[in-house]
């Protein structure tokens, strides 16, 4: 008769086994993470494999590990048909319209008697040069006329052009030079305060250049609503939001606010401030009215967003799904597996850098995904869902599969619409500058002064977009501003800005 004791005992050593593995396995899974987080701050932070690897893990696949079986001749037809690469024409080093300044050398024989000598040709050496930029003082004078002969008549004055403030000691040019230097080039204004009276002997306080910033912001907010109009027409935006720090007054720390992005492929940026990463947020950006694609990521305000707006349309981003599975592939997760899917979303992406190559229009692009990316999507979607029984739900693959699949209505939506990108990348480089920027002047300022940044990031980032050179920009806009009436503000949308000087735009659509 067995001891009851001892079988208590065997089950406790039983239970312990189980409960050893289970923690060696979180172990596990927790040091794959901190290894992951590890090589994403201090590791290369290019997503790129190496095609030799990719090829020699795809050319071991075997029956025993299960792996889907695909037919050559299948992924001959899926294959797009590569365009060869053409050369880009290299650029100009500076403009051909550059002021040029004359310097005539001349023997000293000739200088002493230039009369006893002719000149049969010349030769012309030619280095780039740059002058620092200079302060000065812009003076309008006034004169007071009396009519001749008319001792008691009354004096004429010239009226004064309106300006932006008035007796305001700020000309447009230096205002211009100001929000280039710290939204653009990324200098703050206790930098500039400095540069100004160091090297020009100027002494402007940084108070002074911070309400003339509050005075652009407040002229140009007009020219944003513009913009704003012509994103909501066109009927597609991407979105993605990014965390800045704002000054919290009494609590001795900075609270966190966000600038959300909402970008056209090839047209506008505007950026949103808000203190929030909640919906609600994007209920004020788009109005009820608006119906159209939104691209996005996997944040869950954007599906709470479709609860109460029926006439939007969520497309999701390919480049985040690869990420998670490159992420999952480095750290040597299930590698012939999230190998062939790898290469699979890479085939996606060659079709995509083929169109853009051609410059495909809208329905070219349609119909060549139809044919060639849609047969990829299908087959990756179900390796994917064959891949969700044989990983752990808490292992980087298992996390990847798991978005995927939690994304693909919105990952299927660009096969349907040509006009739709591939992914979210363009509005994630749009972010860009203002994570650059806060590196240097760390916070913007109190919540309610985050508005004036975002005017401005998005009056330069749509700058950037069409070609247009920031500061002659702003300095022929804030010139101009003061004497137009509100119907006329849609001619000096950057856009229509560089449509009147016939700029080509910097960035494709």
């Amino acid at each position: 008769m067995r001891d009851p004791r001892i079988e208590e005992l065997q089950k406790e050593v039983e239970q312990l086994r189980k409960e050893k593995a289970a923690l060696a396995e979180e172990n596990r899974l927790l040091r794959q993470k901190v290894e992951g987080l590890i090589r994403r701050i201090f590791g290369k932070k290019s997503e790129q494999l190496d095609p030799r690897q990719m090829e020699l893990l795809l050319g071991d696949l075997s029956a025993k590990e299960e792996e889907p079986e695909v037919s050559p001749e299948l992924l001959a037809a899926a294959a797009p048909k590569k365009p060869p690469r053409k050369a880009r024409p290299r650029k100009p080093r500076y403009p051909e319209d550059l002021p040029v300044v004359t310097e005539v050398l001349d023997p000293d024989e000739v200088t002493g008697n230039p009369d006893a000598w002719r000149q049969i040709g010349e030769e012309v050496s030619e280095q780039l040069d740059y002058e620092p930029g200079r302060f000065l003082r812009r003076q309008l004078i006034r004169r007071v006329w009396v009519k001749r002969g008319d001792a008691d008549g009354t004096p004429k004055l010239a009226v004064l052009p309106p300006k932006l403030l008035e007796r305001g000691c700020l000309a447009p040019g230096l205002l211009a030079h100001i929000i280039v230097s710290k939204y653009a080039d990324h200098l703050p204004l206790y930098r500039q305060e400095q540069i100004f009276a160091q090297r020009h002997d100027v002494h402007i306080p940084r108070q002074t250049m911070a309400r003339g910033v509050e005075l652009v912001a407040e002229w140009l907010k007009p020219v944003e609503a513009c913009m704003i109009a012509e994103q909501l027409a066109a009927g597609y935006m991407q979105v993605d939001e990014t965390p800045v720090a704002y000054l919290n007054p009494g609590q001795g720390r900075t609270g966190q606010g966000y600038f959300w992005t909402v970008n056209t492929p090839g047209g506008n940026t505007v950026y949103h401030w808000a203190t929030s990463r909640g919906h609600e947020v994007l209920l004020e950006i788009l109005p009820e009215t608006f119906e159209g694609n939104l691209q996005c990521d996997g944040y869950s305000a954007y599906r709470a967003l479709l609860k109460k707006r029926s006439g939007i349309i969520l497309s999701g981003c390919w480049a985040h799904v690869r990420r998670k599975f490159v992420a999952a592939f480095e750290q040597g997760e299930n590698r012939v597996r999230n190998a062939w899917v790898l290469h699979q979303m890479g085939m996606l992406y060659a079709i995509e850098q083929g169109l853009r190559e051609s410059r495909a229009g809208p329905a070219e692009r349609e119909a060549v995904r139809a044919w060639q990316s849609r047969p990829i999507v299908e087959r990756l979607r179900k390796v994917i869902e064959m891949t969700q029984s044989k990983v752990l739900p808490r292992s980087l693959t298992g996390e990847a599969v798991q978005y995927a699949l939690g994304q693909w209505d919105g990952l299927e939506v660009y096969l349907t619409d040509g006009r739709l990108e591939i992914d979210n990348n363009l509005v994630e480089n749009a972010i860009r500058p203002t994570a650059l920027g806060r590196k240097n002047w760390l916070f913007v300022g109190a919540a309610e002064a985050g508005w004036r940044s975002a005017v401005i990031y998005s009056i330069l980032q749509s700058c950037k977009t069409y070609g247009v050179e920031p500061y002659a920009y702003l300095k022929d806009v804030l010139e101009r501003l003061p004497s137009m009436t509100n119907h006329q503000v849609a001619q000096i949308t950057p856009k229509a800005w560089a449509a009147a000087r016939k700029i080509k735009p910097a960035i494709a659509s």
